[in-house]
């Protein structure tokens, strides 16, 4: 009996993660249309809302779809309160419902993954901070724009 839902589930829970991740692309792109200073200007008004509310709740979704179910305890820090938001050990798909369950903050990522079909459009509207890891300067860039963006007084998310 479980073999038989695993196949029924399994194109179901697909089909419905593709369309999840299409979504998300879709109301990215709309987000980043004619936005001007691409990566260097905070989105605001409606493209932030935009992308804090439809973004989290594709995110919340898809991971329901996956089998989890997710129970924050405790208040989330806002922005004012914490500015830097830290979530460790940073490797695995985890981080992502961590993201989806504190609004979609920026994140810190390889510049790489900007240029990846679909995925990178998404990643873009979150406003990444990008690291090169060709650049030597790298390290003391990715600081400066964090430092930067956590003194802005609220005008970038939080990161």
């Amino acid at each position: 009996q479980s073999v038989l839902q695993g196949i029924i589930l399994l194109p179901l829970r697909g089909t419905c993660l593709i369309f999840i991740l299409l979504l998300a692309w879709l109301f990215a792109s709309i987000a980043l249309f004619c936005q001007r200073g691409r990566g260097s200007v905070p989105l605001k008004g409606w493209r932030r809302r935009m992308i804090r509310t439809t973004l989290s709740g594709l995110t919340r979704t898809a991971f329901f779809i996956m089998g989890f179910q997710v129970k924050v305890k405790g208040k989330v820090a806002s922005l004012p309160e914490a500015p830097i938001f830290v979530a460790a050990p940073h490797s695995s798909f985890f981080d992502a419902i961590v993201c989806a369950l504190t609004g979609m903050p920026s994140i810190v990522s390889r510049a790489e993954n900007l240029s990846t079909p679909v995925f990178g459009t998404i990643l873009s509207s979150l406003q990444p901070v990008a690291v090169s890891r060709q650049d030597p300067d790298s390290r003391k860039n990715t600081v400066a724009e964090i430092t930067k963006r956590a003194l802005s007084r609220g005008q970038w998310p939080q990161v």
